[in-house]
């Protein structure tokens, strides 16, 4: 990567992107690489607290984590206050691929919001596919045999090849799963919001489409975001639909899944299985995690602590890729991963 001072870049106009999230020196590398011949890059928390309020009025491109807790009531005013003398919004772009933390009832309108989409799609659809060889050869529930001195050589296990995949959600993380699930020689049914694709699959629609695929498939990944439209999404009904063993596997958000009705199906179908990295009400980092009902009891039940994207470098891969929808955002180039705050709002 040649220095800024050797980039040759056609844009005219200096951008200001504000980084809201702490970040090391391996960090600002990273955007400095990605960012420093089309913007200024400045960091929130090397501000002084009268100089703020300034940062905010001028910049192009807010990049956060969570940026409800890391702009101050005063820091928000800032934002609201913005006089642009142009016509290109403020955009908030988030590391995170979800969104519904996001408040936006305090986003002024006319601003972008952004989800850091695809961000860790591949480690995501590796933990997808762990999760559901894992269930589908009884892998937990052999081992807790095996223990017990029991040897059930004799009790099959289930193949994926010649079954059918129905993906929630046909973003970056679903595309990732297809391309997984396909060489094993599974179909892919996918719903996504425009019921299109130029991936291949051998069905696509809309969320109009879910009882057909709920129906048909052998296997359900949830990568929808959490949206008023999708939260209790799949409830006692579409439970139903599926078939007495399908595996259901959540890696996007646990309201989507209705906690109660979950938990009573999986009782009532222990052929049925669920392979859930995400809950219900998540802890804040070192608390412990506290469930409505006993999923982890449950020997048809694999989970995991929302870690389906974390791999080494996984913060570094999610950053990278934020920055360059800023990048995007600044040369006029289409965006990816925005939202309507009319999604998020009830």
């Amino acid at each position: 990567m040649k220095p800024i001072s050797e980039r040759v870049t056609s844009v005219v106009e200096v951008r200001h992107v504000l980084v809201t999230l702490s970040a090391d020196n391996h960090a600002r590398t990273i955007l400095d690489e990605t960012l420093g011949d089309v913007a200024s890059v400045a960091f929130l928390e090397d501000i002084a607290p009268a100089r703020r309020g300034a940062e905010l009025e001028r910049a192009d491109a807010l990049l956060a984590w969570v940026i409800g807790s890391e702009l101050s009531d005063a820091d928000w005013a800032a934002v609201a206050s913005r006089d642009r003398t142009d016509s290109r919004p403020l955009l908030i772009q988030l590391l995170s691929a979800g969104v519904d933390h996001v408040p936006f009832a305090r986003v002024p309108q006319g601003i972008a919001v952004a989800g850091n989409v695809g961000g860790w799609a591949e480690p995501m659809a590796e933990h997808v596919l762990a999760m559901t060889l894992a269930l589908a050869k009884r892998l937990l529930i052999e081992q807790e045999q095996l223990r017990s001195g029991a040897f059930n050589e004799a009790i099959p296990t289930r193949e994926l090849r010649g079954g059918t995949c129905a993906i929630l959600g046909f973003g970056g993380v679903g595309r990732a799963v297809a391309s997984l699930v396909s060489p094993l020689g599974m179909r892919v049914f996918a719903l996504n919001s425009s019921g299109t694709t130029t991936v291949p699959v051998d069905f696509i629609g809309t969320l109009d489409d879910i009882e057909h695929v709920l129906r048909a498939a052998d296997v359900v990944v949830i990568s929808l975001p959490l949206t008023v439209g999708t939260r209790g999404l799949i409830g006692s009904r579409e439970l139903g639909w599926m078939r007495p063993e399908a595996i259901l596997v959540n890696v996007a958000r646990g309201p989507i899944v209705d906690e109660a009705a979950l938990y009573r199906h999986l009782r009532e179908h222990p052929a049925f299985s669920a392979g859930l990295d995400v809950w219900w009400d998540e802890p804040f980092p070192g608390d412990r995690l506290r469930l409505a009902h006993p999923f982890l009891e449950l020997p048809n039940v694999l989970g995991s602590p929302h870690n389906s994207g974390s791999v080494h470098g996984w913060f570094e891969l999610g950053l990278r890729r934020a920055a360059e929808n800023v990048r995007r955002y600044l040369l006029g180039e289409p965006l990816v991963g925005t939202v309507r705050r009319a999604d998020y709002m009830e």
